[in-house]
């Protein structure tokens, strides 16, 4: 049976949020089939239970490929783990989904990158704000403001409980403008689709609770050839004021269009999964005046009380996983977007850590 008709048996690895919410997406769709779930601790234990019990569970990534043999492997870890995984599971002719970013550098990416393509396997990074039709319709209204454009981005995450624990191991790796940054990045990516030519960053370490070198506070900002600059601010933490944590809109020359997420952007809701995707309404200023130098439009509000939610939109990047393998899709483009956002991602770091404006090639 070709890959077209048959089911693709999928090892989940992780099974935290992410990992969760992809294993929920398998069950429930048709076209894969769930082989084994993979994690270090009892997370697998409770997915499993939530699926219904019937999946077979590893506590070691290898003896899973070994005994399951997969059509394709689900990564959902800890960034650190990424490359190491995607590149074992290639090597045993898998295709892969990963979640962002790709490595926890750039030249594990790369390698990640040349693996699949090596392999003629598909590999899916998971960009889940390229499968929200909120988000879509957010970065092709940013093509009517005209040039230059200017972003301005931002996810503050007053993050406590479980959360917190989940952000001060990712840091143990990566730091916030990198790992949430990628998504942000992408879309200045796709608004300007100009080439980026410089950034600089600041940060700052706000706690103890994270290795010495690293920060938990992070802002970043980048200049396009065309002109159009960007920027992003991303803090994890306890400390973190929930004062304008959620900002996102673009300007041009011809007017703005912003994310306004009443409820999403609440008290309480910096540090929730569910709500990081929730748009629920854009509006759209437009610039043009009269003589009197008055508004000839009114503002226009796009509702989006119809979105998907979190989970749908996990169901979203499943499909497009499924259809990638099945009409043998080219993710060139895909692949390469991936990697330059984590790129211009990891060069904002190094002027965090350097102090010093970074010129990209």
């Amino acid at each position: 049976m070709s890959e077209k008709t048959k089911n693709i048996r999928v090892l989940v690895v992780g099974c935290g949020n992410m990992g969760t919410s992809h294993a929920t997406a398998y069950h429930h769709l048709d076209g894969f089939e769930i082989c084994g779930i993979v994690s270090t601790g009892k997370s697998k234990e409770i997915l499993n239970e939530k699926l219904g019990g019937d999946y077979p569970l590893f506590s070691d990534f290898n003896e899973a490929l070994n005994s399951t043999q997969p059509d394709a492997v689900c990564i959902s870890t800890y960034p650190d783990t990424h490359e190491s995984l995607a590149l074992k599971a290639l090597e045993n002719n898998c295709h892969v989904f990963i979640e962002k970013p790709l490595a926890d550098t750039v030249a594990g990416a790369e390698r990640v990158a040349a693996a699949a393509a090596k392999a003629g396997k598909k590999l899916v990074v998971g960009y889940i704000l390229r499968h929200h039709p909120s988000w879509i319709k957010f970065v092709e209204l940013a093509g009517e403001l005209g040039k230059p454009l200017v972003m301005r981005m931002n996810l503050n995450q007053q993050s406590h409980g479980n959360m917190w624990t989940v952000h001060r191991n990712l840091m143990k790796s990566l730091s916030p403008i990198v790992d949430c940054g990628v998504h942000y990045i992408d879309v200045m990516c796709q608004m300007t689709r100009s080439k980026p030519v410089q950034v600089s960053a600041i940060g700052a370490r706000l706690t103890e609770e994270i290795p010495t070198g690293n920060y938990n506070y992070g802002q970043l900002q980048i200049r396009f050839e065309d002109g159009s600059v960007g920027w992003y601010e991303a803090g994890w933490g306890p400390m973190m004021s929930e004062t304008a944590f959620f900002v996102k809109d673009v300007i041009g020359p011809k007017g703005a269009v912003s994310i306004v997420a009443k409820d999403a952007g609440g008290t309480g809701k910096s540090d929730s999964v569910e709500d990081h995707t929730k748009t629920e309404w854009l509006r759209y200023h437009r610039a043009a005046i009269n003589q009197q130098a008055e508004f000839l439009q009114e503002d226009t509000w796009i509702s989006m009380e119809d979105e998907p939610d979190h989970q749908e939109l996990c169901k979203r990047e499943q499909s497009y996983f499924l259809k990638a393998i099945r009409e043998n899709m080219d993710l060139t483009d895909h692949i390469a977007d991936a990697v330059n956002s984590l790129r211009i991602a990891f060069a904002c770091d190094e002027s965090v850590r350097t102090g010093q404006i970074v010129s990209l090639s």
